[in-house]
């Protein structure tokens, strides 16, 4: 993946402090103290895309988001976090500079969702990644209901259309409230809740109590 690029940067030296809510400084001073300057000034620069999305279309929203996170460091879980599999918050993600699959798309997902996004429109979609021979996520957006999705991903920085991604086979998917089997690359068959996935109520709870961990392995050089 990218490193935190030219692009980053220059947001960063262009942005000011001004116009952030209560609830975006306390990020910004928890990650800070939690995991240093650096990354206080990601969620800053986090917050200031979205602030500057927010009047745009839905397909920029999407571009814009998904161009963000792509810039951030792919590290598999058990190097980053000393665990098989952990999903982590966007404040984590930023936190660290680094995360894997998950990591990517949760951040997306989130993000579109604050930028109005309804989360009917919106799929994290567990895959296999087929020329990998590896399970992966993306974002799965669907303009309307009975519309082919495209896909947001961390592996190919372009947003395509579901049809076009020949190399990932899904799984299942799910959204804030619902989870689907994906015997094709369509809607797939509704299974129940989101809310039977264990990682997806622990990430949640973290969200709600601002709760993060601390990497075995910084990447943020």
């Amino acid at each position: 993946m990218k490193r935190w690029g030219v692009a980053i940067l220059t947001i960063l030296l262009s942005m000011s402090v001004g116009g952030l809510t209560n609830t975006e400084s306390r990020w910004i001073q928890q990650v800070s103290a939690f995991y240093g300057e650096r990354a206080g000034k990601r969620v800053l620069a986090w917050r200031n895309m979205v602030a500057n999305t927010q009047s745009l279309s839905e397909q920029e929203k999407l571009r814009q988001v998904n161009d963000f996170f792509n810039q951030l460091y792919f590290v598999d879980d058990i190097e980053l976090w000393g665990k098989k599999d952990y999903w982590a918050t966007p404040l984590e993600f930023l936190g660290t500079s680094a995360g894997d699959c998950e990591d990517f798309s949760i951040a997306k997902y989130f993000s579109l969702r604050e930028l109005g996004v309804d989360d009917k429109k919106l799929r994290l979609v567990y895959v296999k990644a087929i020329r990998l021979d590896q399970f992966h996520m993306v974002v799965a957006y669907y303009p309307t209901p009975s519309s082919e999705p495209v896909l947001l991903d961390n592996l190919d920085p372009e947003i395509k259309r579901a049809s076009l991604r020949r190399d990932l086979l899904p799984i299942y998917s799910f959204n804030g409230s619902r989870l689907w089997l994906m015997k094709e690359r369509g809607q797939g068959e509704l299974a129940g809740n989101s809310s039977r996935l264990g990682l997806w109520n622990d990430l949640r709870n973290r969200v709600d109590t601002l709760k993060m961990q601390k990497p075995v392995k910084l990447f943020d050089r």
